[in-house]
């Protein structure tokens, strides 16, 4: 259970860059190694979120204990890995992405609050479908809410 200390908020600009140092750190507690990840990683991100703010209905929440931030997730409108031929009506998907929680804040439920709270965003932009890629540890978690796993299928392009 999540401290009832604990109350979710909606991200503004001026969070832009915890969600930003969540989103890098998120990389590394799933194993990603630094030396990967661009050393303009704050910038790019930022600029992300910028651009989907603007184009996207981009939103973030973020945890907060105390007056400390422990937490954040971010959502938007998905924009599709191919050209959307749909009505929104039909196919209007959100994606939710970096959900993320500090290590001593972890296992008390703070993931599945924020995920709720990203749910209920794209809830109200009429979204017909949430989308997102867990991690191992966030897998239950999405589970737990309902999350189905699909039909994605992959295949490894790098020689070895």
């Amino acid at each position: 259970m999540p401290s009832s200390s604990t109350i979710i908020h909606q991200a503004r600009s001026e969070h832009d860059s915890i969600i930003a140092q969540h989103f890098y750190q998120l990389w590394l507690d799933n194993n990603v190694q630094k030396d990967i990840i661009h050393d303009d990683w704050l910038d790019i991100t930022l600029t992300f979120i910028r651009d989907a703010r603007q184009k996207l209905k981009f939103q973030a929440f973020i945890a907060q204990v105390e007056a400390e931030i422990v937490g954040s997730v971010s959502c938007q409108l998905f924009a599709g890995l191919y050209p959307s031929v749909f009505k929104a009506e039909h196919r209007n998907y959100g994606y939710i992405w970096n959900v993320y929680v500090q290590p001593d804040y972890r296992r008390q439920g703070i993931a599945t609050q924020l995920t709720k709270a990203a749910i209920a965003y794209l809830q109200s932009l009429n979204c017909t479908k949430a989308v997102l890629n867990a991690s191992l540890s966030g897998k239950p978690v999405y589970e737990q809410l309902g999350f189905v796993a699909g039909n994605e299928m992959t295949l490894n392009l790098l020689l070895e």
